[in-house]
């Protein structure tokens, strides 16, 4: 034997372990040195230093049999059988109850008991199956579809018990009954149109985002309403999107519009046009810059187009999934969906300059949709407007008795426009609030100018409209940069306008109030819900507003829920 080389080239584990830790701490060489020196790798010669320094590390073993070196006593082999067949507990599960025990094993000990023991190893187990939660917390059920069966005699309470006042008119508006031919998709679980209404009962509730759907986890109530147990989980509500297409968004937002120009709630001969920009914050975001006037500069967003009827303010139309680039052709795009609902378009269309170009508006007028607009004015247009004489203007009333300026000054005319074929119809408007000249450019040639002038004023309600999308239905809150998951959350806040405004018109008193307000008297509230062979009871208890809910005449309205058994509801009020 050479001595020199007995000790160079170690040949048992424990004198090269002996020489790795001789090399690290004595001759404070780095782990990749001594890895190189004794032919192992660097993550190996650390995992040897930190079983050294924390005393599981033996040099020298002891002379004893094999038998008798890994033999475990009779009575720890019998708890760990015991263990296993009382509880399904892993094999590093029971290591660790050893270990508090005072008895140090390793898994793999536990492991070869096992086998000897004829247990064979534990299928793969997700966290809740092992018991891994944190400890006092209630896990939710897992969502499904209510069976017959489970639906008889049941009775559940819901923090947000008025969303069952929304029930009647979506009927009236027969989602439920178009939605075997939308296609939307669904699962075996939850199909499609419980999905649909676990989505809206969030909108209806004012839920900020999808993740906060977990705050509902154990309101049972608000899984009824869906025809559900519980609503579902956020990964489920949040990945449901990625089955949209948008043919499938188109065709749900169509059977809304349809459903609300057949009951007559569209009555106004002005529609209002408006784009809204929805901002993302991704860091990330492949989203386009678009304008935002209340930050004076173009960010990341999803360029949204929003319809309003002007009389009864409700959002007749949306668009989110498109770029800036298709911005231009949103109004011809409106009129093209506009014409497969309501056959015509006889409603004067009302914009902004930044809307779309002169190029359009002379489609437009090709197609005789009348539209009024501002003209994009430039130093120039105001010069020669504050040089007309006083002889020129004549002073109007605006037929808007809350409006502070009724009374300004116009001077009408015709103009050319680059790329209009024709002279268009030009107002000048002075006094109206504004430090400069306002432009309207109309192809109505017929309407008075008080009528057009008017008519323009009100534009203003989808700038409130949104406005109040924003602040209850929560339409800033972007959680996706994919456009069309975009468009199916704007749908579903049409949706859940159309609703509300359906139940203010029966609120006496409350014709003209907003969401929020209806929402704060009259659906925020507990109440208890009891399921019965043919009747559905919905009790409130007392509080200040229920005799303005007891007044409407629900017999009035569809009484049968379509989803759930087609039984009757009946709403009650301490």
């Amino acid at each position: 034997m050479d001595p020199a080389r007995y000790f160079k080239h170690p040949a048992s584990d424990g004198q090269r372990h002996y020489e790795m830790l001789r090399a690290s701490f004595l001759e404070r060489l780095p782990a990749r040195i001594v890895a190189d020196r004794f032919k192992t790798t660097p993550g190996n010669v650390h995992v040897v230093r930190h079983r050294f320094l924390k005393g599981k590390l033996t040099f020298f073993p002891s002379t004893a049999t094999p038998e008798a070196r890994r033999g475990t006593p009779a009575d720890v082999r019998a708890r760990i059988v015991t263990m296993r067949r009382e509880h399904p507990l892993s094999a590093g599960q029971i290591v660790d109850i050893l270990d508090e025990e005072g008895v140090e094993l390793s898994i793999r000990t536990v492991e070869r008991i096992l086998r000897e023991a004829n247990l064979p190893k534990l299928p793969r187990r997700s966290r809740l199956l092992i018991g891994e939660t944190r400890a006092r917390t209630t896990v939710p059920e897992t969502s499904c579809r209510l069976a017959a069966d489970e639906l008889a005699a049941l009775s559940v309470s819901s923090e947000v018990a008025g969303v069952f006042l929304f029930i009647p008119f979506l009927e009236q508006l027969g989602l439920p009954t178009h939605f075997p031919r939308l296609g939307l998709p669904g699962s075996r679980p939850i199909p499609a149109l419980q999905y649909f209404l676990s989505f809206l009962a969030l909108k209806l509730a004012g839920s900020e985002r999808l993740s906060h759907t977990n705050d509902h986890n154990f309101d049972a109530g608000l899984g009824l309403f869906a025809g559900l147990n519980v609503l579902p989980k956020c990964t489920a509500m949040s990945t449901y999107s990625y089955s949209l297409d948008r043919s499938v968004v188109h065709r749900l937002q169509s059977a809304v519009s349809s459903a609300g120009h057949r009951l007559g709630l569209y009555t106004s001969d002005t529609i209002n046009l408006d784009f809204h920009a929805v901002p993302h914050w991704g860091e990330q975001s492949v989203l386009d810059k678009n304008w935002v006037g209340t930050r004076g500069k173009g960010i990341k967003s999803a360029l949204t187009v929003f319809a309003q009827d002007c009389s009864s303010k409700l959002i007749i139309y949306t668009q989110a999934d498109l770029r800036r680039r298709e911005a231009d052709e949103q109004v011809n795009e409106f009129v093209d969906f506009w014409k497969k609902i309501a056959k015509s378009v006889s409603a004067t269309l009302v914009f902004d300059s930044r809307f779309t170009n002169y190029r359009q508006l002379a489609r437009l007028d090709k197609r005789d949709v009348r539209f009024i607009t501002l003209r994009r004015r430039g130093s120039s247009l105001i010069r020669r407007a504050e040089a007309l004489p006083a002889a020129a203007w004549t002073r109007v009333t605006i037929d808007h008795p809350k409006r502070k300026f009724r009374h300004p000054l116009v001077h009408e005319s015709h103009v050319r426009l680059p790329g209009y074929p024709r002279p268009i119809r030009q107002i000048i408007m002075r006094g109206n609030g504004h430090e400069k000249p306002t432009f309207l450019i109309t192809n109505d040639d017929e309407t008075p100018i008080e009528v057009i002038v008017s008519r323009y004023a009100r534009r203003w309600n989808i700038e409130n409209g949104i406005a109040e999308a924003v602040k209850f239905f929560n339409l800033n809150a972007l959680s996706s940069p994919i456009l069309v998951k975009v468009h199916f959350d704007v749908v579903i806040t049409m949706i859940a306008d159309t609703l509300y405004y359906l139940l203010a018109r029966k609120l006496r008193g409350f014709e003209e109030c907003n969401a929020p307000k209806i929402f704060r008297h009259f659906i925020r509230g507990k109440g208890l819900i009891t399921v019965g062979k043919d009747e559905i009871v919905v009790r409130f208890p007392k509080r200040a507003h229920n005799p303005v809910l007891r007044a409407i005449d629900w017999t009035q309205l569809p009484q049968r829920v379509s989803w759930l058994g087609n039984r009757r509801l009946r709403f009650e009020w301490q």
